[in-house]
């Protein structure tokens, strides 16, 4: 068994499925059901209609929705099923693979929920002077004729003000460390109204001659999607529940699902400072909490960071937003 950011190896005699472990129980996709039982989704399925139409299970209580990205880059809702479920449909389909799996499941449920993750010291500071060696080098190629003398500044104090920042996100890369409790609520404009915001500033940067007609232009229902995740609901609580959260996931998906034809990172960002502006939340002690060159560093950052990064990118963010000490506003 190895497990990486919440991602538990279940390697049984039949099947190796990564499996999710979250809110105290473990969770699989239809995909990974179909993997783990050796049958086409389409039975798989099928057993979860009878499942939920008998009455034998609830679906609200054993069906999860999760942002996943996938092999195109973007991110996708993918129902998961927990580890009820999952017995449920073992029984149907081959109860000696479900008992395995079962017994298997309970296991790492007991030793998460008593023992909880073990800090592998020599490795982590292996990682740790890798990564002070890696910030060295961005700050000597920021003083390079790659980035302009401000870009270059801009990038650097993200990275130098936030190293330790860095530092956490590698421990909980290695499952060690969970993200910020964050500010609870966090208010996402109309989808209306965001329009309207996008096009007052698409006027201004046309004035100026900044940018062109298809900036902002919506490319079908991707932005109004992303709104509607964001408000999505699991198990009647907010799939994103805090101030932080909403703020890197709007910035992250806007940049990197590309709702628009052109200006992506420009409308994220503006975007990002507008939701942070509507929950009070975009000064610190009378300061901006990210000036606007970090704040075009970082929004390079999410456009060019590789899509399986996302997870460590939303922690940087997150962590950024955090309040010092975990510790509400009130």
């Amino acid at each position: 068994m190895k497990t990486a950011s919440g991602i538990i190896i279940y390697e049984g005699a039949e099947a190796r499925v990564e499996v999710r472990l979250e809110r105290e129980t473990v969770w699989l996709s239809l995909q990974q059901l179909a993997e783990l039982f050796g049958r086409d989704k389409s039975v798989i399925s099928r057993h979860l209609k009878n499942i939920f139409a008998t009455g034998e299970l609830e679906r609200e209580a054993v069906v999860a929705k999760n942002a996943t990205t996938a092999a195109d880059g973007k991110t996708y809702l993918v129902d998961y099923y927990n580890l009820d479920a999952i017995i449920s449909i073992g029984y149907r389909v081959n109860s000696v693979r479900a008992t395995r799996f079962r017994q298997w499941a309970t296991r790492v449920l007991r030793e998460h929920l008593t023992r909880g993750f073990t800090l592998n010291r020599q490795r982590f500071e292996r990682n740790a002077a890798e990564l002070e060696a890696a910030l060295q080098l961005v700050r000597k190629a920021a003083a390079g004729e790659a980035l302009t003398a401000e870009q270059g500044r801009g990038l650097v104090d993200v990275i130098a003000r936030y190293t330790q920042t860095f530092l956490w996100l590698q421990r909980y890369d290695e499952g060690l460390l969970t993200a910020p409790a964050g500010s609870p609520g966090g208010v996402l404009p109309a989808l209306d109204e965001a329009r309207a915001a996008i096009a007052r500033l698409k006027a201004d940067l046309m004035a100026r001659g900044d940018a062109s007609d298809l900036f902002g232009r919506e490319r079908g229902d991707a932005f109004a999607a992303i709104l509607g995740n964001l408000e999505q609901t699991v198990f009647g609580e907010p799939a994103y529940p805090s101030i932080e959260t909403k703020a890197a996931h709007l910035l992250y998906f806007v940049i990197k699902n590309h709702p628009f034809s052109d200006g992506n990172k420009r409308t994220g960002a503006f975007l990002f400072v507008d939701f942070l502006a509507r929950n009070g939340r975009l000064l610190r002690n009378g300061e901006p909490i990210i000036n606007d060159v970090g704040l075009a560093a970082l929004a390079l950052l999410v456009a060019e960071s590789d899509a399986k990064n996302k997870d460590v990118m939303i922690r940087l963010i997150e962590n950024m937003l955090a309040l010092p000490g975990g510790r509400e506003e009130g």
